[in-house]
């Protein structure tokens, strides 16, 4: 027989098998599309956009559904109460990291973000109590990033009120706040050390070999050289790039919006003045700024289904059975969008997080920083530099924008990652 026809018989072979096991494996998996052999539901998700493809399917199939990524099923949870159900009430069993191929080799279930079992637990104590001993919580860690947006300030200054693009300074000033803890020393913002930092950060291992010397004999150890540099990239990987991010969209929706600048500033100027740092305390007095910072956060959705999960046994979830290892995700998007929690949520609206007193008003759909025992564990720090930074620049400086604001579009831009963020200019104005 020709050797052409065996393979195009060996293929079709291969497909219907495939498409056989899809559709009658599935077990007692939650319903969802139909797969395509071995594309699973792929042209179905709109990658550019996933978060609105899984919108639409919820409205099919409810809010936990499966859907394909090539042949491996993966479960979706849409809404508040699905997400709360499997990440708070079903914790432990949701708890395991989905790590993608690509990361896997580079990562090699190393550090602490894509780990899983003992080596995450491990790594996940030893990083809050790390933090906890450097001073996250505490006043000396408010006190770095105090001085840190007072260099921030100082930075602006610099431009001298001339429209520039702040996205180099507003990743410095989060990254020098990583390496004040971690390092217990910040940089210029022209330093070199800075600038190299994210590929030069194994050969900054002297701060982790006092860390190690009691294990580093030991082979069943987590606290390896290797495991504990991947755990500080990590950290700077998570604690700069999403600060940066919401700083910068922060700006972009205070200039669009001028009207809720004017406000935060009233409010800055009424209970902190002009001579004196802001400072976490001011928080509770400061129901408009803190629920513009909320806002903020809500409104940009900045990663829609989180890092993705995995369950760690068989898992019993509604009336489903969910096999151990399943990936899992939960919409983000689908929480802090939701349309009786939020009223027209994709609009920018401080509104969203005060009371008809005018007070903050705390919701439990705010979760930007996922929810359960894989939610971000810097999430008290990002949570403190997005409220200094941003108070401390409204009160040193009014926004103006390079062009029209009518021009700007604030919409988040969606990338296969994330959302991504418009590109402009401003100008910074000392007051």
């Amino acid at each position: 027989m020709d050797p052409t026809v065996v393979l195009v018989l060996c293929l079709s072979l291969l497909l219907l098998f495939s498409f056989w096991k899809q559709s009658h494996g599935r077990g007692n998996l939650p319903p969802g599309p139909t797969p395509l052999p071995i594309l699973g539901n792929i042209l179905q998700l709109g990658f550019k956009d996933m978060s609105k493809s899984l919108t639409k399917l919820s409205e099919v199939y409810g809010p936990v559904f499966t859907v394909y990524l090539g042949m491996k099923p993966t479960v979706v949870l849409h809404g508040y109460e699905a997400v709360k159900e499997a990440l708070i009430d079903l914790g432990e069993e949701f708890s395991e990291r989905n790590t993608p191929p690509i990361l896997e080799k580079v990562n090699k279930g190393l550090g602490l973000v894509f780990s899983n079992g003992n080596t995450w637990k491990e790594l996940r104590h030893f990083s809050l109590m790390t933090l906890r001993n450097f001073g996250m919580g505490k006043r000396s860690i408010e006190e770095l990033v105090q001085e840190e947006a007072r260099c921030l300030v100082e930075e602006l200054r610099k431009s001298n009120a001339s429209p520039c693009d702040p996205t180099f300074i507003l990743t410095a000033a989060p990254c020098n706040v990583i390496c004040s803890v971690i390092f217990q020393n910040r940089f210029d913002y022209k330093d070199q050390e800075l600038l190299n930092l994210m590929g030069r950060l194994i050969e900054n291992s002297s701060i982790l070999n006092s860390l190690s010397v009691q294990e580093k004999h030991n082979p069943q150890s987590e606290f390896t050289i290797e495991n504990l540099l991947v755990t500080v990239i990590d950290l700077f990987g998570a604690g700069t790039e999403t600060i940066s991010i919401t700083l910068r969209y922060g700006l972009l929706l205070l200039l669009k919006h001028p009207e809720v600048t004017a406000k935060v500033q009233e409010e800055i100027e009424r209970v902190i003045g002009r001579h004196r740092s802001p400072s976490m305390q001011d928080r509770s007095r400061m129901p408009y700024t803190d629920a513009v910072v909320h806002e903020i956060q809500r409104y940009i959705d900045l990663i829609p289904v989180g890092a993705p999960r995995a369950t760690t046994c068989d898992v019993k979830f509604r009336n489903y059975l969910i096999p151990k290892g399943t990936p899992i995700f939960p919409s983000l998007t689908s929480v802090l969008h939701d349309d009786k929690e939020f009223p027209n949520p994709k609009e920018f609206n401080p509104g969203h997080f005060l009371d008809k007193s005018s007070n903050f008003k705390k919701s439990d759909y705010f979760v930007p920083f996922s929810a359960g025992k894989r939610a971000c564990i810097g999430e008290s720090l990002a949570r403190m530099e997005l409220f200094l930074f941003l108070t401390t620049i409204l009160q040193n400086f009014s926004l103006k924008p390079h062009v029209d604001a009518e021009h700007f579009d604030t919409t988040p831009l969606v990338s296969e990652e994330g959302r991504a963020l418009p590109f402009y200019k401003l100008s910074f104005i000392p007051v």
